[in-house]
Parts: structure tokens; sequence; C-alpha cells
């Protein structure tokens, strides 16, 4: 979580500006062939079957409802009629090919990070919309490198499956986004500015009680809880050199920064017993706990050499047994398991006729 789309738009640019022809060549050497299913690469031994949900656009960050029975996700796709980024309702066992899912955020602003919450029939989710109708601009490069903005509009609401806001949980000047539900669902953990810096907070599910969970200087957001809610992981990119510190802080007083160095940490859920996860250099990113709560999937390029391919890994929580999931040329991100641990749903660049389109897949997953 937390990059978006407009990380998506990112690699996509990298992979197709920098090194379009090589890449779409590798593709055609290397075809999705896995027994019957042809959206599975040889290798990928944990996906069982998979589906292709989405056929266009950039579609991302699809969370399941607590009883496994419906998705929220987040679209540009032109074709339904939104400029940017906002969150759409699916059936878990729907496809959006031929048609258009129904649209549950305001349609107004910029939209992040819909999580439902244990009714399954409301949800949380980031919006500017307060800020104005209009899609907020989306930089992309600040100083020839590659930035993501950090909109001060950004808060928190709660909302019905028709898209009706019944609450708004925050209401703090400067950014609050990127919130996730704990899956015993007593608590929301999410990403603040309010502190003069970008931490983790915690709160209940009705806006009470806010606790801030992290306090060192850099860009802590993605976080998810573990499947018993005792443990929290989460993405971070934190400067050490004091040129690396003062770069950040001078992009954030622009609400802007730079994600392309991040690593992943774990602490519990009170933010106690905080420790780095990975160092693996390059960007790490988007993880998600297993089911077993032992271990993580996540996002990551450490293995490129040009920025791209991102693919999925998994490592145990004591940073231990890294193993590669998915093997992409271009770009595979966001997993999220579903609640019985029985499907896994990401984002992938495969199977879109080497455009820039990235899709929803939804995996059956195997140990």
């Amino acid at each position: 979580m937390k990059f978006r789309i407009l990380l998506l738009l990112l690699v996509s640019t990298i992979a197709f500006g920098c090194k379009g022809e090589a890449v779409k060549k590798e593709e055609k050497k290397k075809e999705l062939v896995a027994g019957k299913d042809s959206l599975i690469y040889p290798e990928e031994v944990h996906f069982k079957s998979i589906r292709q949900i989405t056929f266009g656009g950039d579609n991302a960050e699809a969370y399941w409802s607590f009883d496994d029975k419906q998705l929220i996700f987040q679209s540009n796709n032109a074709k339904w009629n939104v400029g940017c980024d906002q969150m759409f309702l699916m059936n878990v066992d729907e496809n959006f090919k031929e048609k258009m899912p129904p649209m549950i955020s305001t349609g107004k602003g910029r939209t992040t990070c819909a999580y439902f919450l244990p009714d399954n029939k409301h949800f949380v989710y980031g919006s500017t919309h307060l800020g104005g109708d209009e899609c907020p601009p989306a930089p992309l490069r600040k100083n020839g490198k590659y930035v993501w903005p950090i909109y001060e509009s950004y808060d928190i609401f709660v909302a019905d499956l028709e898209g009706n806001i019944t609450k708004q949980l925050t209401n703090e000047p400067g950014y609050d986004a990127e919130a996730t539900v704990s899956p015993k669902g007593d608590k929301i953990v999410f990403t603040s500015m309010r502190s003069g810096d970008l931490e983790l907070y915690t709160m209940n599910i009705d806006g009470t009680d806010v606790k801030q969970i992290t306090n060192e200087l850099g860009y802590d957001g993605g976080a998810f809880f573990s499947p018993d809610g005792t443990k929290l992981i989460f993405r971070s990119s934190r400067p050490k050199t004091e040129e690396e510190i003062k770069n950040y802080k001078d992009l954030l007083a622009q609400g802007l920064v730079e994600p392309t160095e991040m690593e992943l940490y774990i602490c519990n859920a009170d933010g106690s017993d905080l420790r780095q996860l990975t160092n693996l250099g390059n960007a790490n990113w988007s993880p998600f706990f297993h089911p077993s709560g032992e271990k993580i999937l996540f996002s990551s390029n450490f293995e490129a050499e040009r920025g791209f391919p991102f693919n999925l890994y998994m490592i145990d929580i004591d940073g231990k047994n890294l193993k590669r999931i998915t093997h992409g040329e271009t770009f595979d991100a966001f997993p999220v398991f579903s609640n019985d641990g029985k499907w896994l749903t990401f984002s992938s660049n495969r199977n879109n006729g080497g455009g820039r389109d990235t899709n929803l897949f939804i995996a059956e997953w195997q140990e």
C-alpha cells in the first residue's frame, strides 16, 4: 500500500520509457504458462490458479471484506469516467472486462486506501475532496528525481457501500491517510503529518484514542496489522546522513517525498519492539502478513539494476528465509491475503499487451 497508483505510473514510466523495447522483447521470450493457467509463470509455485479482474487503467490495493465476499479497490480507469483514483466495489466472483464496477467514493478529489470495517457494510478511506472537487496535481519528478506528493487535504472518512460518507475520522491540519483496519476489528492504523513528520498512529475504529506509534525522522507508512492484531508491518524511508536528512526535510516542506529507498520495519501494535526487517536496498514496500503471522509478503526491486522489475517476495518475521514469489519482467505489488488465507489479490503488469496498464488479479494460494 501506499505509493498508490502514482507509484504504478512511476514504475510504468521507468519500464516503458527508459527500456520499453527491451522489456517487450523479454516478455515475448518468457511466456506466461503454468499447467493450463496462462496467467502464471512456471516458477510461481505458490499460485494454484489465477483470475484477472480488471482490463485497463491503473488498478491497485484491493482489500477484502471481513467475510471475504467483496473487495474494494482503487482505479483511475478513464473508461470509468474518473480523472484520478476513486474507489470501486466488487463481488469476489466478478471481473470487469465488459462492465464497470460501482464507484463508492464521492468522485471528487483524489482517494486512497479503502479498507472494510468489521460490519462489512462500511469502509474507511482517505480523500482530498474537502480541499476541492478537482483531482490535485500529481508531480512525479523534482530536480530529476522521482517524488510522491503528500497532499495536506487528505483526511480519513467512513462511508457506506453506497458511497455515503457517515463520519470524518480525522480533522488535524495536514496529511492523514493510509488507513487499514486490524483483523480483530478494534483498531485503525494510519499515517499522519500532525507531528510535523510522517509517522504512524493508531485509533479506535470510531476515531477515538489516537496514539502515536513511530517517532523517528522519515516517512513511515503502508502499515498493516498481523492476523492476531498484535504486530504492525510497514515500510519506511529513514534518512541517515546529513545530506539525506536535508533532502528529506526540503522535499517534505514542499509536500513531497522520494520513494526510491525503503526498507520494511516491524513492531508491536503499540510501537514497542521496533526493528528493521529488511536491509535489501532499493524500494521494499507494500508488505502484508502471511496468514500464519510468521511471514511477510512484499514487493521489491532490490534485484533490479535500473528500477525494475518489481516482484513479490516472502520473508520470515525474523528476517530469514527470503524467497521470491512472482517472476514477472515489469511490476507485481500490493499483495493482500483473504481473511481465510486461501486467496491473494495483487496488482500486475502481466497480460497487458505490453502497454502500461496495471490490473488486479486474484490467485489461489498454495504452500
